[in-house]
């Protein structure tokens, strides 16, 4: 590991496109938070979800993160519309269908209250006399607006996604529109991490 290269998370915010450019002036993008050059996110989180992203200059690193092969663990706390009963909650924890593929077993909880996150600007859209609720969920894929489509299909559209972690890193009080570099122990921690998805499926499957 050398000086030269540049490792940090950021708190993305609502209506931040995961890029520094921009392409249409009616979402900020990566360059309005982070005046570091040539650092380039490690996947992506949609215009519209929030929370933890990782970026970095290190062109090894970010290959290796992004390849599915890698399916480290994000966790999302995941805003639904309507509250999930246990049948829903174990058809998201043992895969469901989107499109023409079957997603891996996923860890699914409902939270039991409401998560300590603040309020989302522009809110959320609520329906009168349609109860919302949170679940928590750690996926080891990333496909496109996967987690989004999991609740989708099980009848539960969701109105607020915002991920709190990647493998061990975390957002730890980290407010919204700030970012900071890795601690040394976070750094060696990332280098270490496992470098394939465990799974037998991962062999098996055209997406891997």
């Amino acid at each position: 590991m050398t000086s030269s290269f540049r490792y940090l998370i950021f708190h993305k915010p609502y209506g931040v496109l995961s890029q520094f450019t921009q392409e249409t002036p009616n979402h900020s993008t990566l360059k309005d938070y982070i005046d570091v050059p040539d650092v380039y996110p490690v996947g992506r989180l949609d215009w519209d979800s929030e929370g933890l992203l990782l970026l970095t200059n290190d062109g090894k690193l970010q290959h290796r993160l992004s390849d599915p092969r890698f399916a480290h663990p994000r966790t999302y706390w995941v805003q639904v519309e309507r509250i999930p009963d246990a049948d829903a909650i174990t058809k998201l924890q043992t895969g469901v269908e989107i499109q023409d593929y079957r997603t891996r077993p996923a860890k699914v909880r409902l939270l039991p209250e409401d998560p300590p996150v603040g309020d989302r600007h522009p809110p959320i859209r609520f329906r009168k006399n349609v109860p919302t609720a949170w679940l928590e969920m750690t996926l080891t894929e990333g496909k496109n607006r996967q987690v989004r489509r999991m609740t989708a299909a099980i009848g539960f559209p969701t109105l607020r996604l915002i991920r709190v972690s990647i493998a061990h890193l975390n957002l730890d009080g980290l407010q919204l529109g700030q970012w900071r570099d890795l601690s040394a122990s976070e750094l060696k921690l990332l280098h270490n991490l496992p470098h394939k998805y465990s799974d037998s499926r991962t062999k098996k499957s055209k997406f891997s």
